[in-house]
């Protein structure tokens, strides 16, 4: 519970921070609320939605209500999915505005032991750290091989964890080991004639948890005719601080980030996963009132691509893809689509794929629920919103569900797991398939 003072600071910074002329574009004209998960899975109350969260935000500012608990509560049952700036015929950055309220809570409010003590070791001690995520990654590999996997479920010492963890361990992919963790390549070079010359973002659960789709993203472009370069010196892109109330954590990464690709000489930044992308592509806004990065910025999110994109433009997708005959469907990554602007491209590359039937999914535009830590914070609405998701994965008939981030690959595994559906559909990474579909041939 906040107190008086911490209100009170809260109101201050509020009314000095938050972009009042942001705030004001607002009509209220309530074009967004249709595309708002929290609010339609709410039962439609107004607090959860992006207008209700602005109006709540400008009367924090204006002094005619306290950021009390219910207003704190509105704030963080936000996704930041972000669907309702695609819509908004003002064009408002929401998802700027619900960052800054965030980073103002957060530093102004007075966290519970335990939850400072959790707070400080991920966003400090641990993905900061890619040496450190790689040592965890590689014991998770440890409890996964050694069989102390299988002896934990079967002892029901899971029942003892929060719904979310214990969920979530079910579906974890089987990762590296720290052997090959380790054993990372840092430049690449084409197969066949160069096109283009690209630096590779990798990431932190990228290239540690995930690491065999970073494996298939650089072969895929390796494939397309590029020369790949991936700085040692890269960081966590900060996504997760930037959307968790740490913003001067997330401006310390961006900075390191943008050093460490102004280093090499190259045509595009790639990533591949839509999460990182968006937050990087935004590295600009981040930095803005900073004079020294401001420019540094804007040149890097210039050169910032998904690998899709690129993809595209050099035609891989006319290159020849197949795979068993089998229905596949495409469920958007949020911040590729309404951050990135890209959504056609992962299609058009699915459609390419020979012996497959692709089917739309109804609203495949609209959240999973995962939202980086979101399905583990706000369990409750984030498996309301996945239950609504695998509705309409079930009226595809789809055997294949791809994604193009992890938070999402982990979340719809959970829902199939959910449906008890893990003997019929599986999900992929859209680049895992794709290798799947050239390794066919």
């Amino acid at each position: 519970m906040t107190t008086m003072q911490e209100q009170q600071n809260i109101k201050e910074e509020f009314q000095s921070r938050m972009d009042q002329d942001e705030l004001l574009n607002c009509m209220r004209c309530g074009f967004c609320l249709p595309t708002c998960p929290t609010y339609i899975e709410s039962g439609y109350q107004e607090a959860h939605s992006p207008r209700g969260r602005i109006a709540l935000m400008k009367a924090v500012v204006d002094g005619l209500i306290e950021p009390d608990e219910d207003f704190e509560r509105s704030v963080n049952m936000c996704l930041g999915c972000r669907a309702c700036e695609p819509v908004c015929p003002s064009g408002v950055n929401y998802g700027h505005l619900l960052e800054e309220a965030r980073d103002i809570i957060n530093q102004n409010k007075k966290h519970s032991l335990p939850t400072k003590t959790v707070r400080k070791t991920v966003f400090e001690g641990l993905f900061p750290h890619q040496n450190r995520m790689r040592t965890l990654t590689g014991l998770l590999g440890v409890y996964q091989r050694s069989g102390m996997q299988k002896v934990v479920r079967k002892s029901g010492l899971m029942k003892f964890l929060p719904d979310g963890l214990s969920t979530m361990e079910s579906v974890l992919p089987e990762v590296p080991t720290l052997k090959e963790l380790k054993n990372r390549p840092y430049h690449l070079k084409p197969i066949g004639v160069q096109k283009k010359k690209v630096s590779f973002f990798s990431g932190c659960l990228m290239d540690t948890m995930f690491m065999k789709t970073n494996d298939a993203t650089t072969k895929l472009l390796q494939l397309a005719g590029c020369e790949i370069v991936i700085p040692k010196t890269q960081v966590c892109c900060g996504a997760l601080h930037g959307h968790s109330g740490e913003k001067q954590k997330a401006k310390e990464l961006a900075k390191q980030n943008i050093a460490a690709f102004e280093e090499i000489e190259t045509d595009y930044i790639i990533t591949n996963a839509g999460g990182c992308g968006a937050f990087l592509i935004e590295y600009d806004h981040l930095l803005k009132d900073e004079p020294e990065w401001a420019s540094r910025a804007k040149a890097f999110a210039k050169k910032l691509k998904d690998i899709s994109s690129v993809l595209i433009e050099l035609e891989f997708h006319k290159i020849e893809l197949s795979l068993p005959a089998q229905v596949i469907t495409y469920q958007d990554s949020c911040h590729l689509r309404n951050v990135m602007n890209t959504a056609s491209e992962p299609r058009n590359l699915l459609q390419a794929i020979k012996g497959t039937t692709y089917l739309e999914m109804t609203n495949a535009d609209s959240c999973c629920g995962s939202a980086g830590i979101y399905n583990i914070v706000e369990s409750e609405m984030s498996m309301k919103i996945l239950d609504s998701k695998m509705k309409k994965v079930k009226t595809t008939g789809a055997k294949t569900i791809v994604t193009a981030n992890p938070g999402c690959l982990l979340q719809m595994k959970l829902g199939i797991e959910r449906e008890g559906l893990s003997d019929k559909i599986r999900t992929v990474h859209i680049v895992d398939l794709l290798l799947e579909a050239v390794e066919n041939n």
